[in-house]
């Protein structure tokens, strides 16, 4: 157990931010795959900016790493296009 009144909050701090981190990335995880049932391409189109919008930003807060949001990006970019071409 922590002795000190700083690794007391930090113990704090560290619990209520996973809790928060987890769920924004549940949140994407969801949003990523309703993404990929859709199969109207102006619905697809209409969502990807958000969803890249999203996956940004948790990379930018390390909440997902940079080389996964690149990873996932891509894969709902070929969806996309998969879908867009039929």
């Amino acid at each position: 157990m922590a002795n000190h009144k700083s690794a007391l909050k930090r113990i704090r701090q560290n619990e209520s931010r996973n809790v928060r981190n987890r769920y924004y990335a549940k949140t994407m995880r969801n949003a990523v795959k309703k993404f990929r049932l859709l199969t109207d391409k102006n619905e697809a189109g209409e969502q990807l900016p958000k969803l890249y919008s999203m996956i940004d930003k948790l990379a930018k807060k390390e909440i997902i790493h940079k080389n996964k949001a690149g990873n996932l990006k891509s894969k709902i970019t070929k969806h996309y296009n998969s879908v867009v071409s039929e």
